[in-house]
């Protein structure tokens, strides 16, 4: 039987936190090396304490901790290949078993936890609550896992190095995918998982993909080739709220609330709200029609690249330098409303100010002899 955080400390399962507190404290006292106790003992208590303040059951395995490095080590590219050949295949057999099992729960709407994986590859704690909430504990590293309701997690999501055929694919036919405290406890998406939510909400940290080199497959030294592990997050009915995105990386949802975008990164949405200061050159921005953008953050525009793309639904694209620099106090009135509340100078990227769909698509056309505007001449807009 597997060890439980609860039974290292010696403490029944749902214990408060001021009883694990206090359990932890008692043990401490025991085991201490300067009060003559045992190390490692102590390491092992003060991990199961920490685990048990964040909510994770059971301690992490000696493969979770490779895994955290993301691959396995190796003395060559072939051994780690191969290593991780073997643990996305095993690890995708097991995550068959637990979409199996979890599509029971919900059928005959019972309540169940169970483990899946196991020592040697690493364990995860799946539980369907009585309200259909499954509760995921764990690093979730390979396989499929579809399921018809809500899903909350503790844990990193990834997916096997080297390999497309067991890449992590989790699946949420309705309800939210949400992280608890994602910000607080680091916990992050990466390595080109994808997590998709049909008609729910995706609450989660940062997301990562991986962009790598590899020899040339005919072994001409010094000749390399590029591949990627995009990381796809898919909200279409709801939104995505993140932190940053960075290094290969595609989302899609109706609204996207992020910090930063960084390497790489495509995202397309309806409402696209930023709260961070970096956009870097080769992001993207996908405009649904009749949709807008915010830069809610008062930074200095120099953090975000004038190269950046803002593409239309309607295929044109606008160069972030185009919108940045400009002033509030230079567009139409149709624009803005509300132009006397803001300060002259401006500019229409920060401040909260909205950028809607309209007034983009507006800047490709070109003014009559009898507009006073000359707002559609100062931009330079391109067409697929």
């Amino acid at each position: 039987m597997v060890e439980s955080n609860y039974d290292i400390l010696g403490i029944l399962e749902g214990s408060t936190e001021h009883e694990i507190r206090n359990a932890f404290r008692r043990l401490a006292l025991l085991y201490h090396s300067d009060k003559g106790g045992e190390n490692d003992q102590f390491i092992k208590i003060k991990q199961a304490y920490e685990d048990l303040k964040i909510g994770k059951k059971y301690p992490e395995t000696d493969l979770e901790k490779i895994r955290n490095s993301r691959v396995y080590s190796g003395d060559s590219e072939e051994d780690i290949r191969r290593k991780n050949q073997i643990l996305g295949q095993e690890l995708f057999k097991e995550m068959k078993l637990a979409e199996e099992w979890t599509a029971e729960l919900n059928r005959t709407n019972s309540t169940g936890i169970k483990l899946f994986g196991s020592k040697s590859l690493g364990e995860i704690e799946l539980e369907r609550k009585a309200n259909g909430i499954l509760s995921i504990k764990g690093n979730f590293m390979a396989g499929n896992l579809t399921y018809d309701g809500p899903i909350i997690m503790q844990g990193n999501i990834t997916s096997p190095s080297w390999t497309e055929e067991f890449r992590t694919n989790i699946h949420l036919t309705k309800g939210d995918f949400k992280f608890i405290n994602p910000l607080e406890n680091k916990y992050k998406i990466e390595n080109g998982a994808r997590v998709i939510a049909d008609n729910g909400d995706i609450v989660v940290g940062n997301i990562f993909g991986r962009k790598y080199k590899i020899q040339d497959s005919d072994g001409r030294v010094g000749i390399f080739k590029t591949q990627e592990q995009r990381t796809f997050v898919s909200a279409p009915n709801g939104k995505i709220i993140a932190e940053n995105i960075i290094n290969t990386v595609s989302l899609e949802a109706d609204i996207i609330m992020v910090l930063n975008l960084e390497d790489d990164v495509e995202i397309s949405a309806r409402e696209i709200l930023f709260y961070g200061s970096k956009i870097t050159y080769d992001s993207k921005i996908k405009l649904k029609k009749g949709g807008m953008i915010r830069f809610f953050e008062n930074f200095s525009i120099q953090s975000l690249s004038n190269d950046a793309l803002i593409k239309l639904e309607n295929g044109k694209e606008i160069r972030l330098f185009d919108i940045k620099t400009k002033k509030i106090k230079d567009l139409p009135d149709e624009f803005v409303p509300n132009k006397s509340e803001f300060d002259k100078d401006t500019t229409m990227v920060g401040n909260g100010f909205t950028i809607t769909y309209e007034m983009l698509d507006n800047l490709s056309k070109k003014p009559t002899k009898n507009q006073k505007s000359k707002w559609g001449s100062k931009f330079k807009i391109s067409k697929n």
